[in-house]
């Protein structure tokens, strides 16, 4: 009986056909999906700039007068802080379009933390608001081959926030300009961080100086007055309770005809220059309450003592008024703010109140023929200045 064994063909070390076959089909795919990488890879761009995060480094001085409250974003082009060239590795290469690449993080929020760290809150300081108005770096192939000519543009405004009142304070405008190698982005976030601090520093050397002798920092506000009393001008007669009028103060002359014995032409004036004294508007208002001499004329029969008390009277309702108005400008009715405006409102309002109350003075008495009429008010106006402080 013949033996039945299968064998197999000895290929003396070689595959099989079918298996060469296939690995030559893997070959080729393997191949082709070389090509493929090779292609994917030379479409890649040449070089994916990161976003630029800042280096935590401290500034050479620490504010003592502010700290920054909050940084407003009023650029024009909020897409990127920065247009970047990108690196080339090699001289032969040609400069391609600045990419744009942000700060990490976003531009407002990386300034808005930068300036915050390095100024950090202290509420016993100046509340600061920093408006962004540009900041951005901007690259150029550069003169030389190999070269890249950077320029960075800082602007901003800084506003005081005081007592809900937003109080601007000053602009700045700043920036650099860098050469770097064209293989090379080192040089960009020391620049970029560099105008930030420049700009601190531009705040921080000017709030030092300015703090205590500048209304826009003034944290207080304090009035004081003094009284005119020193008669020295021949064209005038200033108020003071040892020196009441007398006739020969009318040197004028009625410019017509008129019914009445007598005229005379009393006011009130104010003049005063702000100081700051550490940090306080000091504010010193000189009142003036007085007659015009050439203004107030006088008949020959109606110079008597009845008379002189009449007009008398009408220079002390003007020295009333004024002291009215003293007591309306206390520190609780003036702002920082807006002191100024106040004051001359104030002062509008009491000359209007002046001119009603002389008016109701002459109505009332007939310009003194009511005799009766005449003695009421001289009680009422010298109760009034005795309450005031005026007379004893």
């Amino acid at each position: 009986m013949k033996d039945k064994r299968i064998t197999g063909i000895r290929t003396a070390g070689k595959m099989p056909l079918s298996s060469v076959i296939v690995l030559q089909k893997m070959s080729l795919w393997v191949s082709a999906a070389l090509v493929v990488v090779a292609l994917w890879s030379a479409g890649k761009p040449a070089d994916d700039i990161a976003p630029i995060a800042f280096v935590s480094e401290p500034l050479p001085f620490k504010p003592k007068e502010f700290f920054i409250a909050n940084v407003i974003d009023e650029r024009k082009d909020r897409n990127a802080v920065a247009y970047l060239l990108p690196l080339q590795r090699s001289a032969a290469e040609q400069p391609v379009k600045a990419m744009p690449v942000d700060l990490q993080g976003g531009g407002l929020s990386a300034v808005r933390q930068f300036m915050q760290n390095n100024a950090p809150a202290n509420s016993k300081l100046r509340p600061v608001i920093i408006r962004l108005k540009e900041y951005q770096l901007q690259e150029k192939p550069g003169t030389k081959t190999g070269r890249v000519d950077g320029q960075v543009k800082v602007a901003m405004s800084f506003e005081y926030e005081r007592d809900g009142v937003t109080v601007p304070l000053i602009e700045y405008q700043g920036g650099a300009r860098y050469d770097r190698p064209a293989s090379q982005h080192g040089v960009i976030e020391p620049t970029l961080r560099r105008t930030l601090a420049d700009a601190l520093q531009y705040l921080n050397t000017w709030m030092d100086r300015e703090a205590n002798r500048n209304e826009k920092l003034a944290k207080g506000l304090k009035v004081t007055f003094t009284d005119h009393v020193i008669n020295l001008e021949d064209d005038s007669v200033f108020y003071t309770k040892d020196r009441p009028l007398n006739w020969n103060d009318f040197k004028g002359s009625p410019t017509k005809p008129s019914k009445f014995a007598a005229s005379v032409f009393p006011s009130f004036a104010y003049e005063g220059q702000p100081e700051v004294i550490d940090g306080v508007i000091h504010l010193n208002l000189v009142m003036k309450v007085y007659v015009l001499k050439e203004s107030s004329w006088a008949k020959a029969d109606a110079k008597n003592a009845y008379g002189l008390n009449h007009e008398q009277k009408h220079f002390d309702i003007v020295k009333l008024v004024a002291e009215r108005f003293k007591k309306k400008l206390h520190p609780g009715r003036l702002t920082l703010e807006d002191y100024n405006s106040i004051i001359q409102y104030e002062y509008i309002e009491s000359f209007r109140e002046m001119n009603r109350l002389q008016e109701q003075y002459d109505g009332e008495t007939r310009h003194g023929l009511d005799q009766a009429a005449q003695a009421s008010w001289n009680r009422r106006i010298e109760n009034e200045l005795r309450e005031l402080g005026v007379i004893e």
